[in-house]
């Protein structure tokens, strides 16, 4: 999982994108400035945010940093065409799927102290798991472990079909965000990250696109930064870069930002 003497510097950035990366830059550590420029619209305010789960992973080509992406469909009502990471929302089944491993100490701690509604150790697990799930259905890829066969849920088949049990222990939380008023949906977003070595299985072709993920990719942050992707989304591509500037080994007991709207206006604050 050591990511040490990676580069998460700015390197020959033109211009524009380093204009780009330093506002951002600036935005996520100013108190008050705007998360999003959707304007709020009336009689959605009082939408419920559904729990969400999204999966940052890591890879390293040589010099470069990379990390994997997809557009959502066109037809999707919440970000369509958006450049996003892997992730959607949770299930309530997803805390009672078995695992080859379970979360680190800190990173369940992370999620019990925080987690929106009650609080138990199922929903905090469920909120890794569904990650985990996602990136399967969206990708192909598995997280976890090659393990002896068992018979998974519906939704978890591949697991079982290619003799891999889900692990947690390599997860550790990035961030975590809660959709302003506006869009037809919100979400309340908790963004794991972690590398692409705790992939067990990678498909023949690479990728299985979904018909909700699609063109998926390994993006360098920066040219993320400069394609189609939301505010929030470049808020966590920076996010990413900083973290790893900070712990390069994505140690688990990192305080992690949390984003809300208030006011029209994003609140950032740290949670450890």
């Amino acid at each position: 999982m050591a990511l040490a003497g990676m580069t998460t510097e700015k390197p020959n950035l033109a211009s524009d994108l380093a204009n780009e990366f330093s506002r951002i830059e600036a935005m996520i550590s100013s108190p008050s400035p705007r998360m999003t420029d959707s304007p709020t619209r009336s009689g959605v305010g009082g939408i419920r945010p559904r729990n969400a789960s999204t999966l940052v992973i890591v890879r390293k080509e040589g010099a470069d940093l990379r990390v994997l992406m997809g557009k959502r469909h066109h037809s999707l009502k919440f970000m369509p065409g958006a450049l996003v990471f892997p992730g959607g929302s949770v299930d309530k089944t997803d805390g009672i799927i078995p695992s080859f491993d379970e979360m680190a100490p800190q990173t369940a701690r992370l999620l019990f102290a925080h987690m929106r509604g009650p609080k138990s150790v199922r929903g905090a697990r469920a909120l890794a798991m569904a990650a985990i799930r996602e990136l399967a259905e969206e990708s192909g890829l598995l997280m976890g472990t090659r393990s002896s066969a068992r018979a998974m849920p519906q939704g978890w088949e591949a697991f079982s079909e290619h003799g891999v049990l889900p692990g947690l222990s390599g997860l550790s939380v990035m961030a975590r965000a809660i959709t302003p008023p506006g869009p037809p949906r919100r979400f309340d977003t908790w963004f794991f990250v972690t590398t692409e070595e705790r992939i067990a299985y990678t498909p023949p072709t690479g990728f299985l696109p979904s018909g909700e993920l699609e063109e998926l990719q390994w993006i360098r942050p920066q040219d993320a930064l400069q394609a189609g992707t939301r505010e929030i989304t470049r808020v966590m591509l920076v996010e990413l870069l900083q973290r790893l500037e900070r712990d390069p080994e994505l140690d688990p007991s990192h305080p992690a930002p949390f984003y809300q709207s208030i006011n029209r206006q994003f609140r950032k604050s740290m949670k450890a």
